[in-house]
């Protein structure tokens, strides 16, 4: 599975931006896929998972109510709607996949990873 995400940029405090993340080579329904960001000097981390079927959803409690997961199996493609953004939700933005249909939250559990996309939010 090849990913590829897009959509970050500059945005203003309580901005919002929406990043996708297109994916290629295998049947897009059988993968639960992730969003993750790493900010300098930190680890990367959790921010939302979505199952293959997307009837289930998981969000890191940071980003809980202003966030949002969602995908289209017949665009192959999982989106991340990000609202109400702050300055600390800066960082580079990665999508993620792994070989199961069900949600995880930990990076470990993702088989397959793309490029990141970075989003910066001024004060």
């Amino acid at each position: 599975v090849q990913l590829q995400a897009c959509g970050g940029g500059l945005v203003q405090a309580g901005g919002s931006l929406r990043l996708s993340c297109a994916a290629s080579g295998r049947t897009f329904s059988n993968y639960a896929m992730g969003w993750f960001r790493q900010s300098p000097g930190k680890e990367r981390e959790f921010v939302a998972a979505i199952s293959g079927s997307g009837d289930s959803t998981l969000y890191a409690d940071s980003v809980k109510g202003r966030f949002t997961i969602s995908r289209d199996n017949a665009k192959n493609t999982v989106y991340l709607q990000m609202n109400s953004l702050k300055p600390e939700d800066t960082a580079v933005y990665y999508c993620a996949g792994r070989s199961f249909r069900f949600v995880s939250g930990p990076a470990i559990s993702y088989d397959y990873w793309g490029q990141g996309t970075l989003v910066t939010v001024s004060s």
